[in-house]
């Protein structure tokens, strides 16, 4: 119904000008379009609609104003049209012309003119699901003429069949229904003029279970918090290795870091490009919300050692979460990207190659096989980053604004307070708050503000990271600062992939300035607080802590501006305020509720009167209640602060009405106490008869309700869309008819849905407080509900009958995409709690989402619970909550609650059960409606409630029995019953009816009818000390009949379901019964229809369930084969040494024969027998077929060894064969495929297409002629020999390093060459293994076999039997070996009688085996077990420095084999290659388990995990999995024919056995097996290369396709590997490595098999790689010479391949080098092991001096080459390096010219050559170091060639180390002043004194002999003249 008014024109209007209209009613307004430059009349001709969800009153008004339309200004108003709309009402359609009023209510000239119209509607509120919702299009007449035609089959079924909410099964599609709807098709035909039925829809089923009146809402029946339960998690990192680290010859070591704990690899010296290849392993037990926000940090740190931490190169971080939503959990060999935390600026810093696995309990991780990893070189396209993240991330700025918080709690206890107030003599706020955020591993802080419960801030907090950043979550928490400890206040989690939207119409994350409500524990204030948990954000909050005011915003950084900061600190800066009205108008809200019943109180509470409390935010809450705002300040004051103490002293008790003088209403937030009543022994309610408690609350919030609107709609069309498809999946799972038509009618609805969503969720748009976030999700949520529309259409229009289930996996996406869209991050009204409180202690709790209850006019924006009345269940708070405790229920409340705007409240009694009279405290004072303080119900009807509890199956096996003793309890309003107690079993058929006379329920009739209360069963395991054991729960809703109506077809008698029963989260169970709820008229209970029957005789008066009820009965046999009993474990310290086997089903039953020694043999003698038993005709409601083994002891003592219980007898239903069908694979088949007669499989798939292999040389060609004779079909093969060659060389070209220049011969084969082929195949087809190219060699599948071959159950099953409590476990899916005493092995086949003679009377029919023919018999057997174990991969590490010594343990039966001398030191990924033969007799041994240990040198060996295989299974299979069958036959070679069987004996047996005719072999290659024809090659080469003549290959083509063969046909296990899980007891579902393997086994009667294969591990080749090294030029030059200042360089030349330590080798020193040319003619001789297969070096070597043993490394075969400058005194120095992958690597140039950088920088391009095919390579290469901005330089080119041998080679023509004999090389022409100066000082002075400074020696010298003399003739000349004188 809706409320549409046509504004036609205003006219007369004054002036010129834009003219805009608002049209209002009930408070919520349409804004017209805006007319501009309007004269005098405005012709607005707009149609407004207010879809209106109760009736519309006569004195409600309409509303329109008339405004001048301003951009700028505010717009001004012309005047105001009000009218009553009494005469609207009466009428149904008015036109109105009318003049306009101004403000002081004085006409004006104006006018107005309008139409208006109301389509009102019988009953008050209607299902949102009809014409509001679906404006039905046009085209969709059809989908409406099904569904009318459908229901009115049925009878107006819509109002009519209200069955259970959770009913698993929709009586109305039950099978009379699947006829009717064939009718229909028929009708539909003729009507529809042969309409495709392809494109008929159905409407909802589920009208069958949404009420009519629709007054209750529905209950939510999981009752336990499942987050914040600690969970196992294991997370692997495999650092395989880091490329292109930036810095000079460094020593690298990865750090990787998860939350607190660290792991290092070993150092890598001088290098670049580490290899380390180390596994690291991280196990925590956490909940998952903690775990997924850990961040891993994976770093890498330069020379870090004992005394220095080294410093950090680049680091790489992303959270847990990240990691664990890629596909399987994992990043395999992916790039991780480094950066600098401390300089943004500086770009990549390298990368590092790993692995990083997250497993939870119960996840397996496939692991893509690890072959060799040449395609990884790519790191661009395989970086570390999810899908959709760029790979060029930048860095960015995420500002986190914190303004201001409110309704802190009180954190100091009151006592402290006391104290302190005498201390201080003030009463301060006692609470220091400060925010803290955390993000991406870094914390910020805000400044503490003192003592204040509303914090101002106003910070913001910057964190640098990467954007798109890989952390999910940003963590918010207000702290208490604390001399001793900071408590955390309350905590709120940011997803930014809420906030953001990574589109290409998407917006970087923003959201904000928004409120957002922070829950935790109670606000009662004790020092020690038990929940303080909650407060940390783990776990569902119990309470409301405060609000928070911030806003998030992102900003790019341009990382090339000059004045950014370069580090990634996290910065704190104040930023300026807000005003109060960016966060939304504060409007006052007004929230009602009624307790209209309380029931199910937990006795222990003790019977202390009772009452409830609700609170919404701090309003309501008694302890710290909040006034209204104070008038005037128009500001919320939240635990008033001195002004108004008193003031909210007085309020907060007040639950008797005062009234203000304002007139206003103050809050009833508490019900009155009451003592509670004895309903049973476990159970009290309230007595809230006729009189139903009320509460009501006024609060003041922002006005945000847009968003919660949005998110309403969004969540409707969610909650019906997953109805819908469960709805889908149950009628595919009981195997309705047309399921596809269900789905088509979810898909329309959904996208009607869509259309509406984009109509309503697009008004409101200039609403106060928007943020860009707001608009933002609106237009994206626009865009995507507009898309998935489209999408939901499109895929309606595919589904066919074929697609259906495809098309529900993509139908299930939009439900996830839905949800996730309708999850609001900006938070506005808290949520509403409600508590229970017993003697003013707070009990239990319930927490009730505001969105649920909001009110709005539009019925699709209206809380689903809003104004309806629903089931609450009460719960413990926190960890209480958890496992047992949680699942008893504290209280069941119907509860009835309404929130809206004050002033909408109008209606806020209209959803409640009519009837009733409202109470109010104050007695007319003239005031608007007082809300009433209680109801009083004038109106009761009287009920008979009639519950049919028929039985329940799958119960939880409470006792150490490992059964239960089963009873169920019935509660319905305050009464409760019980059903009896049925002992030792799972299944209990209780077939009793339970009568509740004088039910009383309050309301009116009608409404009772449509809308019962819910009945709810929970079922126990009686004990027989203390009290009976909870097992689980669910609801039911009773069929209502009312005095007037008939009891008869179609609604009664009711139809018996099947309701889910619930343990916590966990399914525990179905209950099959049926509930009927019967008015008592005024004439008593004579006119209900009668109870039959007497009370049963053997049971007491026990009324039986009446005939209508219970199922129709029939006839069936059912045969059990009894084959042998396996693993039975000790009973009571004894053991089981005679035991037996009962079968039971539905009362009747069979007991095998028995075992006479179980040692011996533990097979049975008789192996088939039968019963009979009346079972009913409806499959599903078959009961469950009880087996339990009972060892029979001495004195006729039994016990009980275990036991099982078959759930679903469908697959074992026999049907006979359909003779008119012309399709083989369904001659005889059960009910799913499993064989009968024929032992055929389920694999067999109908062939009536051709299939081609994805081989593609297989072609089967197939008549599709009906009659079966003629069907001769032909399978092709190549008969080709040269194919076949070229196909082997084809297999061998695979592998790269397996093709020398020569193609190699056979002998060069062997089976690893096989191995790593299939392996690269497999590569190639990751996922889908059996698509392997036909002559592959053998496959290999990354999982078991078992669950390839559905665990070779293909006639033998094994059924485990338990015994012993069930374990409470979240996770359904994992199995409590615990329980597990042993195994049945036998099968069942069941059928109806009498059965057709047709099949007895087949030849050869053996009456005693019944159904079960041609089986083998189970006499032991003795076989050979041969087992081949190939490699172990991520095993768990078991020791302390993060590896394991593991070896292989084999026990089968007594036997056990240990390799404990071969255990490999120090390897998670061991390479065993071995093989063990074992002898065994089945069936005592046939369990084989294979061990992996890990050696300790002292103490025991730990287990690190084993794998368990069920041999005879296998050996008994028709799949044959003995001994795999190979993909050809040779005579010889590594790819001999194992089996001692030939393919022709094998093939001839098979059709013996299958009574099939042929093999015949005839002429040209052809063999004819039944009506198959297959051709093939016919002869074979021997050792010798002799041909000759065979059927062999047409016999093996023949077995590769024997799934083909008609009837019997079923795949044959291929020649395989297996790759198996390794689990470990103690850690349970948690893998702890894989082991690949397969196993063979020969029974010892016939002739023994060959030598086992060999499959050890390849012996790595010895090579020795001789490096000359010739010359090398332009050499940088790093020294300045003392005398002379010249440039020079002392250069010498450093070469390794495995290791800096193990065998560097330096060259001599060329002195003295100027022009950076060294001549060196120097020789290094590397010898090395060398795997061709893997391209690795081995090496040996003790890892520390304490090592005991060496351990084996594998590494890249790179050579690196250095050049270095000597230095005498200090360290030499680094010039350059080069690294060359003797795989691949740059040819050398050929002259020191051509040489250039370009070789290094451009390698991919380059082309490379191998040294392993080369030999023999010589050339120049350039070195490169990286200078100070990190970019690669030419630091020097050397001359090298390098010269690969064999070690048989090198030891023929030996050479030695550097110039040295034999063939040595000759001495480098070096120039004279290449030498040392103190060891040849002359030289040196020649050299470098007198070359360059001969003219000023020779001066100086003959200037100083001048003076000489000069002085000598001074001196001398006295003396002289002396003598001259005296002429002496």
């Amino acid at each position: 119904m809706a409320l549409v008014v046509y504004l036609k024109t205003v006219t007369e209007l004054r002036g010129k000008g834009d003219r805009i209209a608002k049209v209002s009613f009930r408070g919520l307004s349409f804004y017209s379009r805006v007319l501009e430059n309007c004269e005098d009349e405005a012709r607005f001709e707009e149609a407004f609609r207010w879809p209106v969800a109760s009736k519309v009153d006569g004195n409600e008004m309409l509303e329109i104003h008339i405004y001048n339309y301003s951009k700028v200004f505010t717009n001004r108003l012309i005047g105001t049209f009000r009218m009553v709309l009494q005469k609207v009402v009466e009428e149904g359609h008015l036109e109105v012309s009318d003049t306009l009023i101004d403000d002081n209510n004085t006409a004006i000239q104006t006018s107005i003119s309008i139409e208006i119209r109301y389509q009102p509607m019988d009953g008050s509120v209607r299902v949102w699901s009809d014409g509001e919702f679906l404006d039905v299009p046009e085209e969709r007449e059809m989908f409406q003429f099904e569904t009318e035609s459908l229901l009115s089959s049925h009878s107006h079924i819509c109002s009519v069949c209200a069955t259970s909410v959770f009913s698993l099964i929709f009586s109305f599609l039950d099978d009379a229904a699947i006829l009717e709807t064939e009718d229909l098709d028929r009708k539909a035909m003729r009507l529809g003029g042969g309409l495709d039925p392809d494109t008929i829809s159905l409407a909802s089923v589920t009208a069958v279970t949404t009420n009519v009146s629709n007054k209750r809402s529905k209950p939510d029946i999981k009752m336990e918090p499942s987050a914040g339960r600690p969970v196992d998690y294991q997370i692997s990192v495999t650092v395989i290795e880091a490329r292109q680290l930036v810095g000079l010859n460094m020593d690298p070591v990865v750090c990787v870091e998860i939350g607190e704990d660290k792991k290092y690899t070993s150092m890598k010296e001088s290098t670049n490009c580490p290899y380390y290849n180390e596994y690291f392993v991280f196990d925590f037990h956490v909940p998952p919300d903690v775990m997924f926000d850990k961040i891993l940090k994976l770093s890498v740190i330069h020379s870090k050692n004992l005394l220095r931490s080294g410093t950090l190169v680049g680091t790489f971080k992303l959270d847990v979460g990240t990691v664990y939503s890629q596909p399987e959990h994992q990043f395999y060999h992916k790039w991780a990207m480094l950066s600098d935390p401390d300089d943004i600026t500086a770009g990549c810093k390298g990368y590092i190659k790993c692995d990083i696995a997250v497993v939870g309990k119960g996840d397996n991780i496939k692991t893509p096989h690890k072959a060799n990893e040449t395609d990884e070189d790519d790191i661009e396209g395989n970086l570390l980053l999810p899908e959709g993240v760029p790979s060029e991330r930048q860095w960015a700025r995420f500002y986190v604004k914190i303004y201001r918080a409110e309704g802190l709690p009180k954190m100091n206890t009151s006592i402290m307070a006391n104290v302190k107030k005498a201390f201080i003599g003030e009463n301060r706020d006692l609470v220091d708050p400060y925010v803290q955020v955390q993000f991406a591993g870094q914390k910020g802080k805000t400044s503490v503000q003192k003592s204040s419960y509303e914090p101002i801030w106003n910070e913001q907090i910057i964190f640098t990271e990467m954007f798109p950043p890989l952390c999910k979550r940003m963590k918010v928490q207000i702290r208490d600062s604390d001399k001793v400890n900071d408590v955390a206040i309350g905590t709120h989690f940011i997803d930014l992939r809420k906030i953001a939207n990574d589109g290409d119409k998407g917006f970087l994350p923003t959201m904000g300035p928004a409120w957002v409500n922070m829950y935790g524990s109670t606000r009662n204030y004790t020092l020690m607080d038990e929940h303080q948990d909650l407060n940390e954000g783990l776990g569902e909050g119990v309470s409301f802590r405060a609000r928070l005011l911030i806003s998030v915003a992102v900003e790019i950084l341009d990382t090339t501006s000059p004045e950014i900061m370069s580090s990634t600190e996290v910065q704190m800066e104040p930023v300026s305020n807000i005003s109060e009205s960016a966060t939304g108008k504060l409007e006052e809200f007004f929230l009602f509720g009624s307790f209209l019943e309380a029931t199910m109180v937990d006795r222990k509470i003790g019977d202390k009167p009772i009452n409830f409390e609700v609170t919404i935010g701090n309003y309501g809450n008694q302890l710290d209640g909040v006034s209204k705002p104070v008038s005037g300040k128009k500001k919320k004051r939240e635990g008033g602060g001195e002004s108004d103490e008193e003031e909210s002293e007085l309020i907060q008790n007040s639950s008797d009405e005062e009234t203000e003088d304002d007139g206003d209403l103050v809050s009833v937030s508490s019900t009155p106490p009451m003592k509670p009543v004895i309903t049973d022994r476990n159970y009290f309610h309230l007595p809230y008869f006729e009189k139903k408690p009320c509460i009501y609350i006024k609060s003041w919030w922002q006005d945000q309700r847009r968003r919660l609107y949005n998110s309403n709609i969004m969540d409707k069309i969610a909650d019906k869309l997953e109805e819908g498809l469960n709805d889908v999946q149950e009628i595919i799972k009981t195997e309705k008819a047309y399921p596809e038509r269900r789905l088509r009618g979810v898909l329309e609805e959904l996208s009607t849905g869509c259309s509406r969503f984009v109509t309503l969720a697009n008004k409101d748009q200039n609403q106060a407080g928007r943020t860009k976030l707001d608009r933002e999700r609106l237009k994206s949520g626009m865009r995507e509900m507009e898309s998935m529309g489209q999408q939901a259409k499109t895929i309606r229009s595919q589904v066919k009958r074929n697609t259906v289930r495809d098309k529900l996996k993509l139908a299930l996406n939009f439900l996830q995409r839905l949800r996730f869209l309708a999850d609001e991050p900006q938070h506005s009204i808290p949520d509403v709690f409600i508590w229970m409180m017993s003697n003013n202690k707070r009990i239990a709790y319930a927490r009730i989402p505001t969105k649920d209850i909001l009110f709005s006019i539009v019925d699709e924006e209206m809380g689903k619970d809003c104004g309806k009345v629903k089931a609450v269940f009460l719960r413990l708070p926190g960890k209480k909550g958890f496992g047992p405790a949680g699942w008893t229920v504290q209280a069941k409340l119907e509860m009835y609650l309404w929130l809206g705007l004050n002033k909408q409240r109008k209606d806020f009694l209209s959803g409640l059960p009519n009837g009733f009279e409202e109470n109010k405290a104050v007695k007319g004072t003239g005031l608007q409606a007082v809300p009433p303080i209680s109801l009083t119900y004038n109106m009761k009807q009287v009920f008979q409630l009639r519950a049919h509890m028929y039985q329940a199956r799958s119960l939880f096996a409470a006792d150490t029995s490992g059964l239960s003793d089963p009873f169920a309890r019935v509660f319905f309003s305050t009464h409760s019953q019980v059903t009896e107690v049925l002992s030792e079993t799972l299944c209990p058929t209780w077939d009793q009816l339970l009568v509740f006379d004088n039910v009383e329920l309050y309301g009116e009739a009608t409404e009772l009818r449509d809308d019962p209360p819910i009945i709810v069963i929970e079922i126990y395991d009686q004990d027989t000390v203390g009290k009976a054991e909870y097992i689980g729960r669910t609801f039911a809703k009773p069929l209502t009949k009312m005095v007037d109506e008939h009891y008869g077809p179609p609604r009664f008698p009711p139809q018996l379901e099947y309701y889910q029963i619930y343990r916590g989260n966990c399914t525990a169970g179905e209950l099959l019964a049926a509930f009927e709820l019967l008015q008592i008229g005024p004439a008593g209970r004579t006119e209900l229809p009668p109870i039959d029957g007497p009370t049963d005789v053997d049971r007491g008066p026990i009324l039986p369930v009446p005939l209508g009820i219970r199922p129709v009965l029939s006839r069936y046999r059912i045969e059990v084969l009894f084959w042998g009993l396996r693993d039975l474990k000790r009973i009571n310290l004894a053991q089981v040494d005679r035991p037996r086997v009962d079968i039971e089903c539905a009362g009747k039953g069979i007991q095998s024969a028995l075992i006479q020694n179980y040692k011996k043999n533990p097979n049975f003698s008789t192996l088939v027998k039968w019963f009979e038993v009346d079972l009913p005709e409806n499959e599903l409601l078959h009961p469950p077929l009880n087996i339990r083994v009972v060892d029979c002891r001495a004195f006729g003592r039994y016990t009980l060894v275990g036991s099982h219980a078959v759930t679903s007898l469908r697959k074992f239903i026999y049907i006979p064969p359909d003779k008119r069908s012309n399709n083989w694979a369904n001659t005889a088949r059960l009910a799913n495929g499993y064989l009968a007669l024929t032992n055929g499989t389920s694999r067999s798939r109908p062939y009536s297409r051709p299939i081609s292999h994805s081989s593609g040389d297989i072609v089967v060609n197939m008549d599709s002629e009906p009659n079966v004779k003629k069907m001769e079909t032909v399978v092709k093969l190549d008969a080709n020999e040269e194919e076949k060659e070229k196909d082997k060389k084809k297999k061998k070209k695979k592998k790269g390093e397996e093709i020398e220049d020569e193609e190699p011969d056979e002998s060069m084969l062997d089976w690893w060459s096989k191995y790593f082929a299939s392996i690269e195949t497999m590569m190639e087809v990751r996922d889908c293994v059996l698509s392997l190219p036909e002559k592959c060699g053998c496959l290999v599948y990354n999982k078991e076999l078992e669950t390839e071959f559905d665990h070779f159950e293909d006639w033998l099953h094994t059924f485990n039997l338990y015994r012993g409590k069930a374990i409470d476990d979240d996770d359904q899916n994992i199995v409590d070996d615990d329980r597990i005493v042993g195994r049945f092995k036998g099968s069942l086949c069941m059928y109806k009688l009498p059965l057709s003679d047709e099949i007895t009377r087949d030849v050869g029919f053996d009456p005693n085996m019944g159904m079960f023919q041609s089986i083998p018999h189970n006499d032991p057997i003795n076989v050979l077990v041969r087992v081949y174990v190939i490699r172990a991969t991520d095993l768990h590490p078991a020791d302390i420095n993060g590896k394991a010594d593991p070896y292989v343990v084999i026990k089968l039966g007594k036997s056990e084999i240990k390799d404990k001398e071969n255990y490999i030191s120090k390897q998670l990924n061991p390479v065993f290659g071995k093989s063990f033969d074992i002898e065994a007799t089945f069936p005592m041994e046939s369990m084989l388990t294979v061990s992996v240990y890990d050696w300790d040198l002292v103490g025991t060996d730990d287990l690190i995990g084993e794998t368990k295989i069920d041999l005879e299974n296998r050996y008994y299979s028709k799949h044959r999995a003995t001994c795999g069958i190979a993909s050809n036959y040779s005579l010889h070679g590594y790819n001999v024919w194992r089996d001692p069987q030939k393919p022709t004996q094998i093939l001839a047996k098979l059709c013996k056995e299958g009574k099939l005719d042929g093999p015949h072999y005839g002429p040209g290659g052809k063999v004819k097996v039944a009506n198959r024809i297959f051709l093939g090659p016919t002869d074979i080469e021997d050792e010798n290369g002799l041909k000759k003549q065979t059927e062999e290959h047409l016999a093996l083509t023949a077995l590769k396709h024997w799934e083909e063969i008609p009837r019997v046909g079923c795949k044959l296990i291929p020649e395989h590997v297996e790759t198996r899980p390794l689990l470990n007891p103690d850690k349970p579902g948690i893998e702890q490595g894989r082991l690949e393997m397969w196993v063979d086994m020969f029974p010892m009667d016939v002739p023994s098999p060959g030598p086992a294969i060999d499959i050890s591990p390849r012996k790595p080749k010895r090579y020795e790689l001789r490096v000359i090294i010739w010359n090398t030029d332009e050499v940088i030059l790093e020294d300045d010479d003392y005398f002379t200042g010249e440039k020079s360089s002392d250069i010498f030349v450093r070469g390794w391949l495995k290791g800096q330590q193990e065998d560097k080798q330096d060259t001599d020193v060329h002195y003295h080098s100027l022009t950076g040319e060294g001549n060196f003619n120097w020789r290094f001789v590397f010898p090395f092991d060398y795997l061709m297969a893997e391209e690795k070096i081995v090496i040996s070597k003790k890892e520390s001096l304490f090592s005991w043993d060496e351990t084996e490394y594998k590494i890249p075969a790179r050579l690196t080459m250095q050049v270095w400058d000597a230095d005498h005194f200090s360290a030499d120095d680094f010039l350059g390096a080069i690294e060359l992958d003797l795989n691949r690597f740059p040819r050398g140039a050929k002259t020191a010219k051509q040489c250039s950088i370009d070789m290094v920088l451009n390698e991919q391009e380059l082309p490379t050559i191998s040294i392993f095919k080369q030999k023999r390579v010589k050339g120049w290469w350039p070195f490169v170091a990286r200078d100070e901005n990190d970019d690669l330089e030419l630091t020097g080119k050397v001359e090298a060639e390098l010269h690969l041998m064999t070690a048989e080679e090198a030891e023929k023509s030996p050479v030695g180390l550097g110039r040295n004999e034999p063939d040595p090389l000759e001495k480098p022409n070096r120039p004279d002043t290449s030498l040392m100066w103190f060891m040849n000082p002359l030289k040196s002075l020649r050299y470098f004194i007198w070359h360059n400074y001969r003219w000023l020696i020779l001066k100086t010298l003959g200037l100083m002999l001048l003076l000489l003399l000069l002085g000598l003739f001074l001196y001398s000349i006295p003396g002289y003249l002396v003598k001259k004188l005296l002429g002496a």
